[in-house]
């Protein structure tokens, strides 16, 4: 883990945060500015700053994540589909330097996620 990385100092218990899910690997919990009514992350554990960096090594977790959010989505209230977000580096928007995917529904159909131009 890197030190001040702040999901790593979620992992650690150093900053609070509204758990969804845990287990050895995986830590899912509420995003602290939602925008949706149902809004939470996966993160995996052990610090990966960003899906262009993953490595095979990294498979099995990242997989889990994947598979996790659906479970995830239907317990947190929106069982009829959810949209997951990975933002990956400087281009992607990614403003945490730790893999991490947004899953976001609830009762309201979702928007376009990106306006074609």
């Amino acid at each position: 883990m890197v030190q001040d990385c702040i999901f790593c100092k979620i992992v650690r218990g150093e900053i609070p945060a509204r758990k969804v899910y845990e287990d050895d690997d995986v830590l899912a919990f509420h995003d602290i500015n939602p925008i949706t009514p149902m809004h939470f992350m996966l993160i995996p554990k052990r610090h990966i700053a960003s899906l262009a960096e993953a490595t095979a090594d990294d498979a099995g977790v990242l997989g889990r994540i994947m598979v996790l959010a659906g479970k995830l989505a239907r317990e947190q209230g929106s069982p009829y589909g959810f949209r997951t977000i990975v933002n990956t580096g400087r281009i992607g928007r990614q403003d945490v330097m730790h893999v991490h995917v947004h899953v976001l529904g609830g009762p309201n159909q979702l928007g376009p996620m990106i306006p074609r131009g």
